[in-house]
């Protein structure tokens, strides 16, 4: 199972984003069931609705995740914010993302993102591209 972050999201609705065509491959693969945390969808509204002022691509987008994600839309919780919580400072990670891996380590899911700095280069979360496709 594939714990698909924000940046995936985005980058799957932006034809200049690098990974877009492994983005749009993974989250359109209908045989392929992803997970997303229930912030997922407040950050693509920031990206796309209001950063990019395309409020149209991210309602879209928050239906799509809603429609992909189905019964596996993660909702924080009190354990999960702790864990969260210690991710971050030992990673050196903000609370979001470290909640992402925190959300992928709770149930031994692969996280995917394009968050190369934070997240790929400590080996906390593998690109759209090279994420395992059966």
């Amino acid at each position: 199972m594939f714990l698909v972050d924000a940046s995936v999201w985005v980058g799957a609705s932006d034809p200049d984003d690098r990974f877009h065509a492994a983005s749009s491959a993974l989250v359109l693969d209908l045989d392929r069931p992803v997970a997303a945390l229930d912030l997922t969808l407040y950050e693509v509204a920031n990206a796309v609705g209001v950063r990019r002022r395309r409020p149209d691509d991210a309602r879209y987008l928050g239906r799509l995740i809603v429609k992909r994600c189905q019964d596996r839309l993660v909702a924080a919780d009190s354990e999960l914010v702790e864990s969260a919580t210690a991710l971050a400072a030992r990673h050196g990670l903000t609370a979001y993302d470290a909640s992402y891996v925190a959300a992928a380590e709770r149930h031994d899911w692969t996280l995917v993102s394009v968050d190369l700095a934070d997240l790929v280069s400590k080996g906390l979360a593998v690109t759209p591209d090279v994420a395992d496709y059966p």
